[in-house]
């Protein structure tokens, strides 16, 4: 007698991933559809031969869209959105391994393999010169204000020049990288009277200025390892006549007397004629005209 036995095979075998965990290093600046991790690494294994499903999940909030896998059954990740570095700069995913569809009625085994993205900064900003000003507290956008300053006529200024709203200073925005600065005058200095410190940016003369004419400058601030990160500042040097003398006031102290009940912006009259509106001025004597 001939008896014919077929073994059937019972779902009880997990999935196995060869590398239950991984870390990768991702620039900033990669481009969206770019594979993230291979397939070959997140292909799980299973002593059943069953069909592997897989899904991918984040962690970490507001990182959710920007990592996915290429189908159910083909793990491999690739990213989804545009990184920036500003705004998460890790996260950890989720990658788990079915052998039966998540909407199965059947028994399911389940593996989980842990993926650890770390976003690496690049150079993708040209330099900030500072202070800054941010709109809305957005720190990834920086407005920088025209600096300016002032030489006497016919006088050579020895020491590097005060500026407003303080000295030429550029930094590299990218902080994790964080280049060297180089500054360089790119425009307006005619005669060359003025100069640059490449690595300071302290603006000094060359020679004095004779003719009450002003300069409008413009500063240019270069990273030392990427030429192609640059910015341009403007400095405005007025040249005036030399002030040996401060201002002063007329009077050391000065009285007026208002009335209740008066409406806002009306006069302050002097005190003992309130019919005479009070004036407070100052003489200066280099400028005896104004």
């Amino acid at each position: 007698l001939e008896i014919l036995v077929t073994i059937l095979n019972e779902n009880d075998n997990s999935p196995v991933f060869a590398q239950p965990n991984l870390t990768r290093d991702v620039p900033e600046d990669t481009k969206v559809d770019t594979a993230i991790v291979a397939r070959e690494e997140l292909s799980a294994t299973d002593a059943d031969l069953d069909t592997i499903y897989y899904e991918l999940t984040t962690t970490v909030q507001d990182t959710e869209g920007y990592f996915a896998i290429r189908g159910v059954n083909n793990p491999e990740i690739y990213l989804q959105k545009a990184l920036d570095y500003d705004k998460f700069n890790s996260t950890t995913l989720l990658l788990y391994a079915r052998d039966r569809p998540v909407t199965s009625p059947d028994h399911t085994n389940t593996a989980t393999a842990t993926i650890t993205i770390v976003i690496k900064q690049s150079d993708t900003r040209a330099p900030w010169f500072l202070p800054c000003n941010y709109i809305l507290n957005d720190t990834s956008v920086c407005i920088s204000s025209p600096y300016s300053g002032r030489v006497n006529i016919s006088e050579m200024s020895r020491d590097p020049l005060l500026l407003e709203p303080g000295p030429i200073y550029a930094v590299d925005p990218d902080y994790s990288i964080s280049d060297r600065i180089v500054y360089s005058i790119v425009g307006g200095n005619t005669d060359e009277v003025f100069s640059v410190d490449a690595d300071t940016g302290n603006l000094t003369m060359n020679k004095i200025v004779t003719s009450p004419d002003s300069f409008l400058l413009q500063v240019m601030a270069t990273q030392v390892s990427n030429t192609r990160k640059y910015s341009v500042a403007t400095v405005e040097i007025k040249v005036i006549n030399k002030s040996d003398y401060p201002p002063y006031f007329e009077k050391g102290v000065y009285n007026g007397t208002v009335f209740v009940g008066l409406p806002q912006r009306s006069f302050v009259y002097q005190a003992g004629d309130p019919s005479t509106p009070l004036v407070i001025t100052a003489m200066d004597k280099d400028f005896p005209d104004v």
